[in-house]
């Protein structure tokens, strides 16, 4: 099963996908916001197979919402009315880590995307050997 990471912004959307296990995540591509981006995302989940997406839910160093934080959610509800799954996860230094880590490349934002759906796996993985992770139950 995949997992769909999204580092959410303004300008730029960065997409992660996971392995088919959903345990590793990886950069997958960056697209510009557009009116399109729910089109793109949606086909992207049915084309990879993925059952959840994972979006960086953005704010400050105090946890108060930011400006990017309504725009956010209004998107998420707007993939959870095509019929996706959608869990919110702490996006905090995401995009300072994928620059610490590769650079300020053009594919930051999808490195972002991919460390905020890896902190959403290791942060859901089992504390038993040999159980599965919540979200691969039936």
């Amino acid at each position: 099963m995949r997992l769909i990471g999204i580092d959410y912004g303004e300008k730029n959307v960065g997409l992660a996908v996971s392995d088919d296990q959903g345990l590793m995540a990886f950069p997958h591509s960056v697209m510009r916001n557009t009116s399109r981006l729910a089109d793109e995302v949606e086909k992207l989940a049915k084309d990879k197979d993925a059952s959840l997406v994972v979006i960086g839910e953005s704010r400050d160093y105090k946890g108060n919402a930011n400006s990017v934080l309504e725009k956010t959610l209004i998107f998420a509800e707007e993939l959870r009315a095509r019929g996706l799954t959608v869990e919110l996860e702490s996006e905090t230094l995401s995009s300072h880590q994928a620059a610490h880590f590769q650079g300020k490349t053009d594919m930051i934002d999808a490195a972002a995307a991919s460390i905020i759906l890896q902190s959403y796996i290791d942060r859901k993985k089992p504390q038993v050997e040999g159980e599965e992770p919540f979200y691969n139950q039936e």
